[in-house]
């Protein structure tokens, strides 16, 4: 079983490119794709605190549903937000990852690569163009 796993939407672009650069380290990660498979709300709870953001970061603010639901008014608790990610896995932002470095909200899908064990295998190019070189070639 694999050390990384991928909490992943395969429509998503950011998520499949999060997927690739994990794969060009030379990982075949487990991916759990959260809307067929949604985490448990103990699960949730963890990947949140493991990331060390708040609960909301990990929701998608973008989607209609989240202002649907009134998931932007003042003084929405985060078991509200949970509850609200159970309920409809598609508030679930992505990807996230976690490895044995840590646990990250992979957007951009470049954030990946401080937490991979092993850096890219060569350069990768994302969906949209744009080059992502080796950890080692990087200038940051």
């Amino acid at each position: 079983m694999s050390t990384i796993k991928i909490y992943h939407n395969p429509r998503c672009g950011t998520s499949r490119n999060t997927l690739a650069m994990i794969r060009e380290s030379g990982v075949e990660p487990e991916v759990i794709e959260y809307l067929q498979t949604p985490p448990s709300r103990e699960t949730l709870q963890a990947l949140a605190a493991a990331t060390g953001q708040p609960v909301r970061e990990l929701v998608r603010s973008k989607e209609a549903l989240f202002t649907e639901l009134g998931l932007d008014a003042p003084g929405v608790t985060d078991a509200q937000l949970i509850d609200a990610m159970l309920q409809h896995p598609i508030l679930i932002n992505r990807p996230i990852v976690v490895t044995p470095l840590g646990t990250r909200l992979c957007r951009p899908s470049e954030q990946v690569l401080d937490i991979l064990p092993q850096a890219l295998q060569g350069t990768f190019t994302k969906e949209d163009g744009e080059v992502i070189t080796p950890a080692s070639d990087r200038h940051t």
